[in-house]
């Protein structure tokens, strides 16, 4: 067996030559494919990292992640996560998911992200595609407040049904405010 001698060379083994294809050309390949299917839907694409990122217009966020997973020279079977996201600098798309994909067989993956305006925060679910999306959009709905169209049961999964408030929203100070032991200076801010 094979002994990698540091972390960089275990990370470029399994990372960037993924059956005989850079994640570039992956990047490329769903692309394009994305591009030939749905004219408008791509609005940005990079990579990031290992995986290949496209960001897609929510409109066609579930014909997307469909046809991700039916098609035959594709074959995103199985959803690795979907979860939420929170950027509340970003006006009109302080709220995103960001879905997981992964080529078993291959073993190629991809990173689908989505935004939405704070005040359109309303998701097709993709439990019809994904039975297993069922938990991953209900902890987004009790983290983020993010609502799923269609979900079969969309309650709190973690907090108690009474909680006010979305805990994973950047929208609380980090620290307590009343405090007096801790200053800035202390943490070069």
């Amino acid at each position: 067996m094979y002994q990698f001698e540091n972390e960089l060379e275990i990370f470029k083994f399994s990372n960037f030559q993924i059956n005989n294809m850079t994640t570039q050309e992956l990047h490329d390949q769903v692309l394009n494919k994305l591009k030939a299917e749905f004219t408008d839907a791509v609005i940005s694409s990079e990579v990031q990292y290992d995986f290949p990122v496209i960001t897609v217009s929510k409109s066609k966020l579930y014909d997307i992640l469909k046809f991700l997973k039916t098609n035959t020279d594709l074959g995103f079977e199985y959803l690795t996560t979907a979860c939420g996201i929170h950027y509340p600098d970003v006006k009109g798309k302080e709220l995103g998911m960001v879905y997981q994909l992964h080529n078993m067989p291959k073993n190629l993956r991809i990173r689908i992200k989505c935004f939405t305006a704070l005040s359109d925060a309303i998701y097709p679910t993709i439990t019809t595609i994904w039975p297993s999306a069922n938990w991953m959009e209900r902890e987004a709905f009790d983290f983020f407040g993010l609502r799923f169209q269609g979900h079969p049961n969309l309650i709190r999964i973690l907090n108690t049904e009474d909680f006010e408030g979305f805990p994973m929203r950047k929208e609380f100070p980090l620290e307590d405010q009343t405090r007096e032991d801790k200053k800035d200076y202390m943490f070069g801010r």
